[in-house]
């Protein structure tokens, strides 16, 4: 008899801060579950800006400031609001340290930690060392150690990193969850079938995994669950 196990697909980008909550709030509900050990996590590229230099000449308050036109004030309530979130998942955001960079490259690199069965550690990590440690993820030469930091060969990696590998299929990814009408991430697909949308609380993620482990089938897409103001996303015109 064929074991059951349920698939999860994750879109989000590493320069998103609530899809490392969400992340966090996602971990908590599976190591709840009794049958958590059977719960199977694909990662998958939703670049929210593909507009951005590779090293943006600023901090994050002037990115947002001037790149999404939001105004100081409401950068400033935004930031303080999700390094409190951040921190209750046990999270040590510092935006005055973060580097703003295009993600593509490191997106690209992940997907090569997916195929070597890294991309749970390789995505922790960038978003571990985008948020938390100040570190230039648009470097090579830091996505290279990252990379080496995960366990990844040295020489596979600096391939990837040297040319435009992946390029395709972190494009492709974005043009999925475009057709299943993601617009912001986190997003969350269960079982091909399932969404939820946002860093949710963890008791929605627990509640929702419950309900798709016993009712696991059928075709069309549907939104799980009631939204909770705390399933914040980040969009291509910024977060809310």
């Amino acid at each position: 008899m064929t074991e059951t196990r349920l698939s999860v697909d994750i879109y989000s980008d590493i320069a998103c801060p609530w899809c490392f909550i969400g992340k966090r709030r996602f971990e908590t509900a599976v190591a709840a579950l009794p049958f958590g050990d059977k719960v199977d996590v694909k990662w998958h590229a939703f670049q929210l800006d593909p507009s951005l230099p590779d090293h943006y000449e600023g901090s994050e308050v002037d990115y947002l400031v001037k790149a999404k036109g939001m105004p100081a004030e409401q950068v400033a309530g935004m930031l303080e609001h999700v390094t409190a979130q951040a921190a209750g998942e046990g999270l040590d955001y510092d935006f005055e340290a973060l580097r703003p960079a295009n993600s593509f490259t490191a997106l690209r690199l992940l997907a090569l930690a997916k195929e070597r069965n890294l991309g749970n550690e390789m995505k922790e990590a960038l978003l571990s060392a985008h948020f938390e440690k100040g570190v230039d993820t648009g470097s090579t030469a830091a996505l290279q150690a990252i990379a080496d930091s995960v366990g990844l060969d040295a020489a596979e990696s600096a391939e990837v990193l040297a040319g435009d590998k992946y390029a395709d299929a972190v494009r492709a990814d974005g043009v999925r969850a475009r057709e299943l009408g993601v617009t912001g991430v986190p997003f969350f697909v269960l079982e091909d079938k399932y969404g939820i949308s946002g860093a949710q609380p963890a008791e929605v993620f627990e509640q929702a995994l419950n309900q798709v482990w016993k009712e696991i089938g059928g075709e069309t897409l549907q939104m799980l669950g009631t939204p909770s103001p705390d399933g914040e996303v980040c969009g291509p015109e910024g977060c809310n």
